[in-house]
């Protein structure tokens, strides 16, 4: 796969179409790689006339590890968030979101209709709000505004995603990543075993690093909520979001789609935090409906 410099940072990235259409980037979500974007959904997006573009955010796959930031310390940062304590990040979101924009001029893209995803999301949220010039569209797929006052996963769920297994052979980390995707996964369109082994054993194959992903969740940790920010969101903006979302509870979809100018919402029953492949040519034709409307 290609890679571009962008932001002072190597970004590992995939194309799908003719790069003359309208381009679609795809922002993915907490340790989440570029391969996490169904290959089905970026194919359908590009026959649709788009120029999907799907990457690896910092830390994260095949692009630049931020060694510099060092190992956070989660159990105290999530006390401190507990508290309402302030947290520091070796890196923000916003710095995060200044990676796309990078990407987006390394590939001379001037403005891009974009999707996000949970912790891409957010990002894309700074994106639209703080660089309209640069956005057609906006896609808000399972994401929050990080407002404290809404509901939250529960606690034992939370605890989980911020520790790592006991053990740490290849097959207790496999075992380890399945059942955290059981818990957080569509409840109405469950993914069978040997389709999340195979999935789990792609990206671990792939990149193996829980010191970026335990990075980035430090970064979600000590973003401020990004309510302020919603209103200054003019791009044609959908919100997607399960009505099963166990990590972020259909709540944080709805205040999305009330805070966001002219937003609208999409709520899909029996869908959790993940992109289940039943699910994927409802998501693909929604995308479309609208970055096309847009």
């Amino acid at each position: 796969m290609p890679q571009a410099q962008a932001n002072g940072l190597t970004i590992e990235y995939e194309t799908f179409g003719n790069p003359a259409d309208p381009p679609i980037l795809l922002i993915m979500g907490l340790g989440g790689q570029l391969v996490l974007w169904p290959e089905a959904l970026c194919q359908a997006l590009a026959r649709g006339g788009y120029y999907v573009i799907r990457y690896d955010n910092r830390d994260v796959g095949l692009s630049s590890k931020i060694d510099s930031a060092g190992k956070p310390d989660l159990t105290r940062a999530g006390i401190r968030v507990l508290l309402r304590l302030p947290v520091q990040s070796g890196y923000s979101l916003e710095d995060m979101a200044a990676d796309a924009i990078g990407l987006l001029d390394a590939l001379n893209i001037s403005r891009a209709h974009i999707v996000g995803m949970s912790m891409g999301g957010m990002i894309a949220q700074i994106l639209a709000a703080q660089y309209p010039a640069r956005v057609r569209s906006f896609v808000a797929l399972m994401t929050t505004s990080g407002n404290p006052r809404l509901p939250q996963a529960s606690f034992s769920l939370r605890l989980r995603l911020t520790r790592r297994p006991r053990r740490t052979d290849r097959e207790s980390l496999i075992q380890h990543s399945m059942n955290t995707w059981k818990l957080i996964g569509s409840p109405g369109y469950p993914t069978d075993d040997a389709t999340l082994r195979a999935m789990v054993e792609r990206d671990q194959a792939r990149c193996l690093y829980p010191r970026g992903m335990a990075r980035q969740t430090l970064a979600i940790m000590a973003a401020k909520s990004r309510l302020p920010l919603l209103k200054r969101i003019a791009a044609p903006t959908l919100v997607i979001h399960g009505e099963a979302d166990p990590l972020v509870p259909v709540a944080a979809g709805r205040e999305l789609a009330r805070e966001i100018p002219g937003a609208k919402l999409e709520t899909i029953p029996g869908m959790g935090h993940d992109l289940p492949a039943a699910l994927v040519p409802r998501i693909g034709e929604l995308i479309l409906g609208h970055v096309g409307a847009a």
